[in-house]
C-alpha cells in the first residue's frame, strides 16, 4: 500500500508527459504543464432560513472529496438576502496531489457518465491562465453519496488548476486526462 499510485497520476507520468511536450514541442522538461490543484465549492444559499443545512453540504463534500471542507463565510451583512456578516454561506476544498488525480479520475469515469442528459463540458469555461471550471447541478452523481441518505440536492462549482500558460495547452491536458469536452 506504501507504494500505491493513482492511476491517472501514473499515465502522466509514463504517457501524457511525453505527448504533451511533442505537441507543443517544449524545449524543458519543466515547461510541461501539469495539475497543481483541483478546488471544490458548494454554495448553500438556504443556510439563510435553516443553518443546519450547512452541516449537510459539508459532509456530503467531505465524502466525495475525501477530506473535511473548509466552512465559507459571508464577509459583511447584506440585509436584502437576509445574511449577517459571519453568517455560513457553503463550503470548499482544495485537493492536492494523489488525492486531487483520485478525484479527476472519480470525476470524469464514473461521476460524468452518470450525469443526465450528458453531452461533454464546455471548451469555452476557460479563463485565460490554463485553469478550468465547471459546475454540476447534482452532487448525487458521485458513487460515495449515498442516494438514500440524501435529505437535498447540493449544486457543486468544480475548478481544475493548471501550471498551463494558455488555454490551449490546458485543454491539451486535459484531453490527456480523458475530459469529455463537446466541441
Amino acid at each position: 500500500m506504501a507504494d500505491y499510485k493513482p492511476r491517472l497520476k501514473t499515465q502522466y507520468a509514463e504517457k501524457m508527459r511525453a505527448a504533451l511536450k511533442e505537441e507543443f514541442a517544449y524545449k524543458n522538461d519543466m515547461m510541461i504543464p501539469k495539475l497543481e490543484k483541483i478546488v471544490l465549492n458548494m454554495g448553500v444559499g438556504e443556510t439563510v432560513n435553516d443553518t443546519k443545512k450547512i452541516r449537510s453540504a459539508v459532509e456530503g463534500m467531505a465524502t466525495i472529496a475525501g477530506q473535511q471542507p473548509v466552512i465559507t463565510k459571508a464577509k459583511k451583512s447584506i440585509a436584502g438576502f437576509r445574511v449577517r456578516e459571519d453568517m455560513p454561506l457553503g463550503c470548499k476544498v482544495t485537493l492536492r496531489g494523489d488525492k486531487m488525480y483520485e478525484f479527476l479520475d472519480s470525476l470524469v469515469t464514473v461521476a460524468m457518465p452518470r450525469i443526465r442528459d450528458f453531452r461533454g463540458v464546455s471548451a469555452k469555461s476557460f479563463d485565460g491562465n490554463g485553469n478550468y471550471a465547471l459546475g454540476l447541478k447534482e452532487h448525487i452523481v458521485f458513487p460515495e453519496i449515498n442516494y438514500d441518505n440524501v435529505d437535498q440536492m447540493w449544486g457543486m462549482d468544480i475548478v481544475i488548476c493548471t501550471t498551463a500558460k494558455t488555454d490551449a495547452e490546458a485543454k491539451s491536458l486535459l484531453k490527456q486526462f480523458n475530459l469529455p469536452f463537446n466541441d
